[in-house]
């Protein structure tokens, strides 16, 4: 059955509970940041705009099945981009599915992707503060991620410092297809900072980032480039792993989201196997990779693969390990996960409950 079958005004049968850690809230115009933006960039945005590194455009790099990569039904009644509306998302998402906690990941207009690495930084600030005063003070279900420009390390640096005191913040979020790969030494003072902070790195799909999806380029369907976010994201763990990231920072937590679930024990297994016969050429990788990945990395459940059969969804669910699996919708696009129907498979209700919500308590500390 389609998500877009179902009847999304029909209340749960039973009452449930969920941490969702994917949320993307929206602005309705640059205007929304003025508060908490410098004279200066205001001045900017005005006269030059944002110039984002994929190419002259604020688009995404396909057009998308439907516009803003979101469900026909999100579009507020006042006017504006999906996700723009907290009472629109309490109607549709926080309310009739028993949403305890909500992360925010905004991905439009993200400073991550800006050209210019000063308005980036400067964005970040505004953003965050945004984050907060929008929405997590307005709703205390909700909880903001940090925004950082990550090519900028010294201004993301000194952004997760000044947020990691605030409990409004639960996590950082990078995108995987950053200038170099994301374990190259250049971005190791962001994952030192997020130690210090006891912030976990959330890498999320999605920046215009000005990199193609595939290693030959860019692909010629949305398809491909939809399906390419798998690739990206075995790219970003095959590079924390073999770098180091993990032997130098024993304490850092790294969640995968909206990357698939499919390929992370093949992947597994097929960097142990490199391991094991390459090993002299990483002494610095001081264990099998995929002992790294099981102590180091979660995953979120939206986007999962959905296999013939329910034996196979629950085999996966084995490999990965269950307590690595962390809920998330992706309210309010096109392929979000309504709680109730995202497992094709018949879970236990212990199991329902430890990724719907029991996963993400123990994950973020909500249960102390």
């Amino acid at each position: 059955m389609s998500i877009m079958d179902l009847d999304r005004k029909s209340p749960a049968k039973h009452r449930l509970q969920v941490i969702d850690c994917d949320i993307h809230p929206a602005m309705t115009s640059w205007k929304e940041i003025h508060p908490y933006l410098e004279k200066r960039w205001i001045d900017h945005l005005a006269v030059y705009g944002s110039h984002l590194r994929h190419a002259f455009s604020e688009a995404l790099s396909h057009p998308r099945m439907s516009p803003d990569a979101a469900r026909v039904d999100a579009y507020p009644e006042e006017g504006g981009p999906p996700g723009s509306s907290l009472d629109l998302m309490r109607k549709q998402h926080l309310d009739p599915n028993g949403v305890e906690v909500g992360m925010l990941i905004p991905l439009r207009w993200n400073p991550g992707s800006q050209r210019n690495l000063d308005f980036g930084a400067a964005l970040t600030r505004a953003m965050n503060t945004w984050q907060v005063e929008r929405w997590v003070k307005q709703d205390p279900r909700l909880r903001a991620s940090v925004l950082v420009a990550q090519e900028d390390t010294d201004a993301s640096v000194a952004e997760i410092d000044a947020r990691g005191g605030d409990p409004n913040f639960t996590q950082i979020l990078l995108l995987p297809r950053t200038d170099e790969p994301l374990g190259r030494r250049r971005y190791w003072p962001i994952f030192e900072a997020a130690v210090r902070n006891n912030l976990p790195i959330t890498v999320h799909v999605g920046g215009t980032n000005g990199h193609p999806s595939t290693g030959g380029g860019w692909g010629s369907y949305y398809m491909e480039e939809h399906h390419m976010v798998a690739q990206a994201m075995q790219a970003v763990m095959a590079s924390l792993v073999f770098e180091g990231v993990f032997e130098r920072f024993p304490q850092l937590r790294v969640v995968i989201m909206e990357g698939g679930l499919g390929w992370i024990p093949s992947l597994s297994a097929r960097m142990d196997k490199h391991w094991n016969r390459l090993r002299s050429e990483v002494p610095h990788v001081k264990r099998p990779p995929s002992e790294y990945v099981r102590q180091h990395v979660w995953f979120t459940t939206q986007p999962m693969e959905e296999p013939g059969s329910a034996a196979a969804l629950l085999d996966l669910f084995d490999r990965i390990g269950w307590d690595r699996l962390l809920f998330a919708t992706d309210y309010p696009h096109w392929d979000y996960d309504d709680p109730r129907y995202s497992f094709k498979a018949n879970l236990t209700e212990a199991q329902r409950q430890q990724i719907l919500y029991g996963n993400a308590r123990r994950f973020y500390g909500f249960d102390k």
